[in-house]
Formats: C-alpha cells, sequence, structure tokens
C-alpha cells in the first residue's frame, strides 16, 4: 500500500499539518471506469490519488464530452467543495487504476478555512489545474490529433511510476474528444517512429525523448505551471512510510475491508 506521501500535495504540508489529515484518510482502491462524481454531484469525499489517475470529463446534451483534466498524484479531486460550489460541473472517472486517500468534505472545509499551509497549498493547486483546463481547450482547437495524444501520454506519465498505460484506443478517443479513426492514424505514427509500442489495451512508452520534440508547447506549460506553483519535496518520499505502525495497521484493514470501494 502506498503512502499518503506518494501525494504531492499531502507531501508538501508542513509535519504537523500532515500528521493530522493523515489520521483522517482512509485508502481506496480504485478500479478502470470508476465513476467517482458525476456532474452536478454533491461530492461525499475528496481524493488524492497517489496511484491512480482521474479524468474530469464534460459532457454536451447530444451524448458527446472530452476530457477537459486529470488529476493524478499531484493533486486533489473535489476542488468545488473548497472553492464554494459546493457541486461538480464535471464528471470524474477513474481512467488508470491505482490507489488513493479519500476524507471527508467536513475535515477538509475545517482545515481549509484555518488559513495557513493548507489553504495555501489548495489555492495554489487550484490555479495550476485552471491553467491546465484552459491549456487543455486551446490544445484540443489548435492542435493535430498526433500532438494531443503526444500531450495526453506524457501528462499520464507525469503521474505513473511505470512507462506502461493500461488504455484502449477508443478510450483515448473519447478523452481527447476525436474520432477513434484519428487516434489509432496518431497512434500508428508514433508506433513507426519507435516512441511507442501499442497492442490492444497497452501502450508502452518507448522514447520520451522524442515524444517530448513531438508534442506541442501545451505540455510544457501545463508542466511548468504545475512546478512553479507546486514544487515537488523529496522530505517523506525518502522515508519507508511515514504513518505510525498502530495506524498504517488501521488504514490496511481498511482498504482490505469494507473501506474499499
Amino acid at each position: 500500500m502506498t503512502s499518503p506521501a506518494f501525494n504531492h500535495l499531502l507531501n508538501a504540508l508542513p509535519a504537523a499539518d500532515y500528521q493530522r489529515l493523515v489520521l483522517s484518510l482512509e485508502p481506496v482502491n480504485l478500479k478502470l471506469g470508476d465513476v467517482l462524481y458525476e456532474s452536478g454531484d454533491i461530492p461525499r469525499y475528496v481524493y488524492f490519488p497517489t496511484t491512480a489517475i482521474i479524468s474530469l470529463i464534460y459532457g454536451l446534451e447530444n451524448g458527446a464530452s472530452a476530457e477537459i483534466a486529470v488529476v493524478g498524484n499531484e493533486g486533489i479531486l473535489g476542488i468545488a467543495l473548497f472553492m464554494g460550489g459546493n457541486t461538480t460541473p464535471s464528471r470524474a472517472v477513474v481512467r488508470n487504476k491505482g490507489m488513493a486517500y479519500r476524507l471527508s468534505p467536513q475535515v477538509l472545509l475545517e482545515e481549509f478555512q484555518q488559513g495557513g499551509a493548507v489553504q495555501n497549498l489548495l489555492l495554489r493547486y487550484t490555479q495550476a489545474l485552471i491553467t491546465q483546463m484552459t491549456q487543455t481547450a486551446v490544445c484540443n482547437r489548435h492542435h493535430t490529433v498526433e500532438q494531443q495524444l503526444c500531450r495526453w501520454l506524457l501528462q499520464s506519465l507525469d503521474r505513473l511510476s511505470s512507462n506502461r498505460l493500461e488504455m484502449t484506443q477508443e478510450l483515448i478517443a473519447s478523452m481527447l474528444g476525436v474520432r477513434r479513426e484519428g487516434v489509432t492514424e496518431a497512434a500508428g505514427r508514433l508506433q513507426k517512429e519507435e516512441m511507442i509500442s501499442y497492442s490492444r489495451g497497452r501502450i508502452d512508452i518507448l522514447n520520451r525523448p522524442k515524444l517530448e520534440k513531438q508534442v506541442c508547447e501545451c505540455y510544457q506549460v501545463v508542466k511548468s505551471e504545475y512546478d512553479r506553483l507546486l514544487p515537488v519535496s523529496e522530505r517523506r518520499h525518502s522515508e519507508p512510510n511515514p504513518i505510525s505502525e498502530v495506524h498504517l495497521e488501521s488504514l490496511t484493514g481498511k482498504v482490505n475491508g469494507k473501506g474499499a470501494l
């Protein structure tokens, strides 16, 4: 089980704030396709992913949809709860299975309203997320499907511990809001150039530097903003697990028992 400190927001908190929040966190295993929020929902939890990646998807009345942002180990799912909106405007779907820690909205709001490090960090993350949403809209309008696919792959890699993605072309097309044929052609060109290897439901990244040369500027704009606002701390990543043994045993019981989704 990954430590909460594998989430960069939690890891960046001062030790006292981190230890206080850890006592209220509940580990959950998220499966591919799990729907955590529907548009218009009042979320029951906020989520801090550690190994899972969650897509924020906006749908239209005609059934079309597109991914507007992703949330992984860099952030938190559920910003509406502390920004005053209460309900979520988008659908939240797990696009890469893995682990997260969830927290009740009441606990998060109490921490946020006290100000200090928690509030500051959450507001900086929100600014970075808005940048991601804005740049995604620009990218989807002005760049080729191949460039969008490169951006999408690199954003995924930044939030994973391996170079392999479990994802079908059909699902990628749905996330990008393009036709599946366009993704098939783009993936074929990347595979021909030996940047990726694709087999049904699995993509292996073979040459990341080459992929970074192929991508549009949108990827670096977003990455630079996250790096500027949310510098990654190594303070706890080097530790085996910053949770006490007693609490770790309690958390393990939750993720293996009734606390799991």
